[in-house]
């Protein structure tokens, strides 16, 4: 049994649901998805949709009589605050539940389209996984404040080093984790350079198939193979959807914040996930009928552009 988990609010309800099901669709072993519900109208609907492989975690639940947390939530803004508890999540799940001796958390805005397997394979034998960013040239300056590694996707086994690591991390996230760079740290994200070095155990993922995303998928050349997507012959294992962006039910922006995707992602890799998002609405609505949440607005102009430049994608 593998244990994964996430969290997000009603504003990400249809991506984390997409990536649930895509989790169901291409695991090859049991698994459980952990959902911290960040609101409370998450945890209604996802308690209505009766999801056979995913555990509820309410907000109240997780904060509980964490009054760490607690004092630092007043001072920051939503998303920040979000990131703080990153590494909170996956040291929860480890502690409150003494049968699991591993872990691995997801962004919400991931979504798998073939078998993790080959990840899990390459990382036995370890204490912690990590991904790092692999920036195309087009984006390398981007380094100096995002940081060499994505937190994306990272595996935690429950042994010295892996919950040493967590608990270093929550401390350094409470202390410090804003979305601006300021002495060397953006976020929770820059935390993470110096793992290699610093915990013994951790083990930089080299398969390519896992962490493609808008600001590398330009390194990569992608074709279709009997219907599986590859990146560079190898499946692609999963894709981050960052800087995705709906604009109703119908228009969606591939990226709304000017990265080198290729033009065939946009047919191969970002069409079959707008469906994914646009099922997930319409299973949302069958126990929450008024649900419109996750939509941006943009300008005219805006919408010309991304027209231009291939971007806007329109779904039947």
């Amino acid at each position: 049994m593998r244990h994964f988990c996430t969290y997000f609010d009603s504003y990400y309800l249809a991506r984390g649901l997409a990536l649930y099901r895509s989790l169901e669709q291409q695991c090859d072993f049991p698994f459980t998805l952990w959902i911290l519900c960040f609101d409370d109208l998450t945890h209604q609907i996802l308690g209505k949709l009766r999801l056979p492989h995913a555990k509820l975690i309410s907000r109240e639940e997780f904060e509980g009589e964490d009054l760490e947390l607690q004092s630092v939530k007043g001072s920051r803004t939503l998303l920040e605050y979000y990131w703080t508890c990153t590494p909170s999540l996956p040291l929860y799940v480890l502690e409150k539940n003494p049968e699991i001796d591993e872990t691995t958390y997801l962004d919400a805005d991931l979504f798998f389209f073939s078998s993790p397997q080959p990840i899990y394979h390459e990382f036995a034998g370890n204490s912690i996984l990590l991904i790092e960013h692999r920036y195309s040239p087009f984006h390398k300056d981007m380094e100096k404040e995002a940081g060499i590694y994505n937190v994306q996707m990272m595996i935690f086994r429950k042994d010295k080093t892996g919950l040493e690591a967590l608990r270093w991390w929550r401390e350094r996230c409470i202390d410090w984790c804003y979305r601006k760079s300021e002495n060397g740290k953006f976020g929770d994200q820059l935390y993470l350079n110096d793992w290699p070095e610093r915990f013994n155990g951790t083990h930089v993922l080299r398969y390519i198939g896992a962490g493609v995303a808008p600001w590398n998928a330009a390194r990569y050349t992608l074709n279709q193979e009997n219907g599986t997507i590859k990146v560079n012959d190898l499946p692609l294992i999963f894709y981050h959807f960052h800087a995705l962006a709906l604009v109703n039910d119908w228009i969606g922006i591939a990226d709304k914040w000017s990265y080198s995707i290729p033009v065939n992602y946009y047919k191969r890799v970002y069409r079959p996930y707008f469906a994914a998002l646009k099922n997930a609405l319409s299973e949302i609505r069958q126990v929450a009928p008024s649900f419109h949440k996750g939509y941006e607005a943009f300008s005219i102009r805006e919408i010309l552009r991304f027209t231009k430049q291939r971007k806007l994608l329109v779904l039947s």
